[in-house]
């Protein structure tokens, strides 16, 4: 029961804080860290219930474990804040899937709510850029300038990729006793997908760089706007506002870009409805590859 109470707060958390991230660009810290907090205390009272440390202890494990990416993927400019503490406080939820739950997952939840939520999340981000890049054209010039620029950052993602994605397999394998075959496919199928990816989020952010920019009067600044020139992707707040009223400025460029916090809420759903979306896309590759022999 109670996995199923944190299941129900992961899901209402994490749409609330998408709700806010429509509505204001900015998710509330007060949102992510009390899921955070009732995550980790409610696993120390199972912990003292069962007698067993694990609990705790994988929550704990989840938990930073989602905190670490999420704000690498913060500090190198794809998320926002409020995105990786999402993520983390959803792993301090639910570092297990509820045994009430009867959906057949290939691989232990976290692992396959995070692939979850980078495949949902491109589903939606992938709609409308490439609808804006048939009416902007000279993205597709600037996207292909901005791949030759950031090899550099391209080749450090894949190898945080590939030492997150071991590491993560290699806690939950002993636990779960994964099958060694199994294990390898995910590994390189996940590898393959999250470069892939990648590689569309480089795109989406030459669509925002484009598309999302404009041109604004000084006077007109609004806490939450993120100016052009800020590369971690963070609202400027009152104080700083002031700061730039001060400079003498009389126009800024501030940016827009697509709300991604909606993506955890609907992975998890997607998580909890279908199961592995990369256990979907093997299973699609092997029809394909079914009916082609056919042919």
């Amino acid at each position: 029961m109670l996995e199923i109470v944190l299941l129900m707060i992961a899901l209402v958390g994490s749409s609330l804080a998408a709700l806010f991230d429509l509505k204001t660009t900015e998710i509330p810290d007060e949102i992510p860290y009390a899921m955070m907090i009732v995550g980790i205390i409610a696993h120390v009272i199972k912990s003292f219930l069962v007698l067993s440390y694990w609990p705790f202890l994988l929550s704990v494990i989840v938990g930073l474990s989602f905190l670490g990416f999420g704000f690498l993927m913060y500090y190198i400019g794809q998320w926002g804040g409020g995105d990786a503490k999402i993520l983390s406080a959803m792993g301090f939820l639910i570092p297990v899937l509820p045994p009430q739950i009867k959906t057949s997952l290939m691989f232990p939840l976290p692992l396959s709510f995070f692939f979850n939520v980078f495949l949902v999340g491109a589903f939606y981000m992938i709609v409308y850029a490439v609808v804006l890049s048939m009416i902007e054209r000279n993205i597709w010039l600037e996207f292909v300038k901005d791949l030759r620029a950031n090899t550099k950052m391209i080749m450090i993602f894949n190898l945080s990729m590939v030492a997150f994605i071991v590491l993560l397999v290699s806690i939950f394998a002993n636990y779960y006793l994964l099958p060694v075959n199994d294990m390898i496919i995910f590994i390189v199928t996940m590898l393959l997908v999250s470069v892939g990816f990648f590689i569309l989020w480089k795109f989406v952010k030459t669509v925002e760089k484009v598309g999302f920019k404009k041109r604004i009067l000084v006077s007109k600044l609004r806490v939450g706007d993120v100016p052009d020139f800020y590369k971690i992707w963070e609202g400027v707040t009152e104080k700083e506002i002031e700061k730039i009223k001060k400079s003498g400025k009389k126009y800024i460029w501030i940016k827009s870009g697509v709300r991604f916090a909606p993506a955890f809420p609907l992975a998890l759903l997607f998580t909890l409805y279908f199961g592995d979306g990369i256990s979907l896309l093997i299973g699609l590759r092997s029809t394909l590859k079914y009916l082609g022999i056919r042919h």
